[in-house]
């Protein structure tokens, strides 16, 4: 109806002025004409120009003043020529209209409020928010201060309309002849295949991109790294419990319970299970002990050890507390060496910012012999870490709760031109070991990082969420180079 309402009139017209205008007058919605007019310009029967005007509305709170009058007039009006209490002013206005009308009506001059009551500082105001609102609506020119005015305070808002004039295409005919893209049984049958009008075929047009799969940067690191692992001997660490026990995750740890880290801002503990109920009792008797009193040559910690705070369930907080479980199983049968690693999740209740997410990944390096010394930690990470095209390292000693000594690690960065921290690393301190039952003279080197970081540095990002989590580019995915280290 509408394709032959606008062909027909062009037969006997030069031009559609206004597509709302003929809507109107034939009796067809607006959108649907507008529908009709984008088919036939593309076809080219007709030539369509676009039309724009743009108007200011009002919102809903811009209507309710344009009939009730400014919450500052409101106010205004409400206070008495002798003045009023300020709680009997509050009594007579809604709480909205006061708190905004008070602002306003100081700003205008209108009332002076003191403590207790409120009094006018001058005996008439007009309501120019109000008039202003109602020429608005009348469709009457209002000064652009105004305008401003009214849209920061959230009464205006402006509304583009769009629509069409139109005129006859170099394909103009006055019914529209549809090309068949098929030729039909029913074609053949009936014969009308030789007055059929075909569309042609366009042998130059791109077909529809053919989609492949892609690894995402963060996939192709991991991989990355864990070839550099499998390089230098190590073996995978089990890492599919992401629910955990405080024990295996701070306390076998020789992390005190009173530590931050355990508080319930910084780790996310479970409702249900909140508790577990298996853990080695032999062994847990021993990491009391050594919190409590101390043993092997320490102090511990000196305060009573609660087996509850123990129980509690939580997402692991790093993958140490799989290194924690690996030490253990390994201490219960006759000593061998060992190299682990894991590359997984890990959860801490923190704040999400551009480096910061509550959900990330650690990498986790260690190895269990006999005899290890503080130079051969420092050996072995200036191995990692050249194969990950990092040859510039710098240590730093820091504190863990469970690696004494301790050394953050640093690597320059080209890009950046400076000393940017990577990871953290230590040696167990005896008394997590110990208790464990691994001999005396057997020490563990050990080292983390997040997976992340590297990532973000390798693909130029900055922002954590533009690499991992719901908010991530697709289109980064599909982008991304062949991304290969200096294995």
């Amino acid at each position: 109806m509408a394709e032959d309402a606008i062909l027909g009139f062009l037969q006997n017209n030069d031009e559609i002025q206004n597509s709302e205008n003929f809507a109107h007058d034939f009796g067809v919605g607006h959108d649907e004409i507008v529908n009709v007019i984008r088919s036939l310009h593309g076809f080219r029967l007709v030539d369509a120009q676009d039309i724009r005007r743009e108007r200011w509305v009002l919102t809903e709170e811009g209507k309710t003043y344009a009939a009730v009058g400014s919450p500052e007039f409101q106010l205004f009006s409400a206070v008495p020529p002798e003045g009023i209490a300020r709680e009997e002013l509050q009594k007579k206005l809604d709480p909205a209209v006061y708190k905004i009308g008070c602002q306003q009506a100081i700003k205008n001059k209108w009332v002076e409020m003191a403590k207790t009551n409120v009094s006018r500082k001058v005996q008439h105001a007009d309501d120019k928010v109000k008039d202003l609102l109602l020429r608005i609506q009348n469709g009457e020119t209002v000064n652009q201060e105004d305008i401003d005015d009214l849209k920061r305070r959230k009464l205006i808002i402006q509304q583009v309309w769009k629509g069409f004039s139109v005129k006859k295409g170099p394909n103009y005919a006055p019914k529209r002849k549809r090309a068949a893209t098929d030729l039909t049984r029913e074609n053949l049958q009936r014969g009308d295949w030789k007055e059929l009008e075909f569309k042609e075929y366009n042998f130059s047009a791109k077909g529809q991109p053919v989609e492949g799969g892609h690894l995402h940067p963060l996939l192709k690191v991991r991989r990355q790294i864990q070839m550099i692992f499998l390089y230098m001997g190590f073996e995978e660490m089990p890492t599919n419990n992401f629910v955990e026990s405080s024990f295996w995750n701070f306390d076998a740890l020789f992390q005190p319970q009173q530590h931050p880290a355990r508080d319930s801002h910084d780790t996310f503990f479970l409702k249900v299970p909140s508790t577990t109920k298996m853990l080695p009792e032999d062994y847990v008797e021993r990491v009391k002990e050594i919190h409590e009193s101390g043993g092997y040559q320490s102090r511990g910690y000196g305060y009573d050890w609660k087996r509850e705070e123990a129980n509690k369930n939580l997402l692991r907080t790093h993958t140490t507390a799989v290194s924690s479980r690996m030490l253990y199983a390994l201490a219960q049968k006759p000593f061998a060496p060992k190299k682990y690693y894991s590359i997984d999740r890990v959860f801490r209740n923190e704040a999400v910012d551009r480096t910061h997410l509550a959900e990330f990944h650690q990498i986790e390096g260690l190895i269990c012999d006999r005899g290890l010394t503080l130079g051969d930690l420092i050996g072995v990470l200036q191995d990692f870490f050249s194969r990950l095209g990092m040859s510039k390292l710098r240590f730093k000693p820091a504190y863990n709760p469970y690696t004494e000594p301790s050394m953050e690690i640093f690597s320059y960065h080209e890009g950046f031109k400076k000393w940017v921290e990577i990871g953290n690393s230590g040696m167990f301190r005896p008394e997590m070991l110990l208790p464990m039952g691994l001999p005396e003279d057997v020490r563990v080197i050990a080292w983390g990082l997040s997976l992340e970081r590297p990532t973000m540095i390798l693909n130029g990002i900055d922002n954590i969420r533009d690499l991992f989590g719901p908010k991530v580019d697709l289109g980064l995915i599909k982008r991304n180079p062949i991304c290969r280290l200096g294995l």
